[in-house]
């Protein structure tokens, strides 16, 4: 008998059988890993953007003198202003809730205005889009003990929300 070297058919058909599974796993492996990247990256879209506003948040509230002149939100459809909170009033807090489709804001003394529009689901300083993908915002304000006025921001986005309280330098 003569030793049968060379290719058979079932050695064919077992290397193509192993080739698709390898090729699958890899496919499998690859669409997980492609969809947690982009998962975490929408998650880094809204740090980045949180960070861009506190910063220019922070800045506005460390302004030696900076006072907090109103709050309120606005009636998107009608322009009226429908809740208010200067400095003079004796309002302790004012609440605004983020479920609500009016849009928010808040001026200071210095003369900036942050406004977030959820139409556009940004937040504004004056006329510069300084935050975006936000679905919700609040600026409630309360005078402490202390005679400091401190400012409650919340902004909320697709899984992800943060609180931060900042205190008005006098």
């Amino acid at each position: 008998m003569q030793s049968q070297k060379g290719i058979t058919l079932i050695s064919i058909t077992i290397y193509v059988i192993v080739m698709l599974i390898v090729v699958s796993v890899i496919t499998v492996l690859t669409s997980y890993f492609y969809t947690n990247v982009d998962i975490n990256s929408v998650s880094e879209d809204l740090n980045q953007q949180y960070t861009k506003f506190n910063s220019y948040f922070t800045e506005e509230v460390n302004k030696k003198g900076n006072k907090l002149l109103e709050i309120g939100k606005i009636d998107a459809d009608t322009g009226d202003t429908i809740i208010t909170q200067t400095e003079s009033d004796t309002v302790e807090e004012i609440q605004n809730n983020p479920e609500d489709d009016r849009q928010t804001y808040i001026i200071f003394s210095s003369g900036n205005q942050y406004t977030y529009i959820p139409q556009n689901q940004a937040i504004y300083m004056n006329q510069i889009k300084i935050a975006q993908n936000i679905t919700g915002c609040t600026f409630n304000s309360k005078k402490e003990t202390n005679g400091k006025t401190t400012i409650t921001v919340t902004i909320t986005g697709k899984d992800f929300e943060r609180t931060t309280t900042y205190t008005l330098i006098d």
